[in-house]
């Protein structure tokens, strides 16, 4: 590994590091070097993501086997980060879950609790367990991934569409709390993608006319980097603007 890349010698956390897009983001930030600290979980899952990265030739991820539902995990996820590393340059929340596609008046309360604290509780854990470790660093970058149905909601997408619209109410609220600190938080949308989350919702779709998660992997790279200051999230920054942004760029 060598001090040309990108992201060499930052720190970054993913969550929902086992599949998808979470799993997509941190084999990206690897292969840019940074050591990923990569949540999932499923621990089977985890060393499959270990073994891919390290083919890559990134440096060996630590792994962290825990369900984010359970927010005491967290705050040892916090301390165990600041005993080893005394700060964190990159989070990058992928982790979610649809809970399925209900009528609001049929949604069970222990699946509207768990897709609550998996979705959005964890998120403000996350923000209260590792600010000070993002504050540590010359230049942190948050990252949430979020979806349209937070500023477009739909029939059945009650409980997936309320818990987004409370995660990007929540992170603006905080960017605006560290506007004046090295730390930039950012909500990121990335559309339409061939995730388990996608297939759930709609299971007749052709996954073969999706992107691949893969695919986001340079835009979270961009964003991770110290170079890149997005200001406070208006809106969440979707994957085929910033894609076409960068096509232009290059035109």
């Amino acid at each position: 590994m060598t001090t040309s890349l990108p992201l060499s010698g930052r720190i970054a956390l993913v969550t929902g590091a086992t599949r998808g897009i979470g799993r997509a983001s941190a084999s990206a930030l690897a292969r840019a070097g940074a050591h990923v600290i990569a949540v999932g979980r499923t621990q089977g899952a985890l060393e499959e993501l270990d073994d891919e990265i390290v083919a890559a030739g990134g440096h060996r991820p630590t792994l962290v086997p825990m369900d984010l539902a359970e927010g005491d995990g967290i705050d040892a996820l916090g301390y165990e980060i600041f005993r080893r590393h005394k700060r964190l340059d990159v989070l990058v929340h992928a982790a979610a879950m649809l809970g399925g596609l209900w009528p609001m008046a049929h949604v069970d309360p222990r699946l509207w609790d768990k897709v609550v604290a998996t979705n959005l509780t964890s998120a403000y854990r996350l923000i209260r367990s590792l600010e000070p470790l993002l504050r540590e660093s010359a230049s942190a970058r948050a990252l949430f991934l979020t979806s349209s149905r937070a500023i477009r909601p739909k029939a059945f997408w009650g409980i997936y569409a309320a818990t987004k619209a409370g995660l990007e109410a929540m992170v603006r609220c905080w960017a605006d709390e560290i506007e004046h600190t090295g730390v930039r938080a950012v909500l990121v949308d990335p559309n339409q993608m061939r995730t388990g989350l996608r297939a759930e919702a709609f299971p007749g779709e052709d996954p073969a006319t999706l992107t691949a998660p893969s695919e986001i992997g340079p835009m979270i790279v961009d964003l991770a980097s110290a170079a890149s200051d997005p200001g406070l999230p208006e809106r969440a920054l979707t994957w085929k603007d910033w894609t076409a942004a960068h096509a232009r760029a290059r035109a």
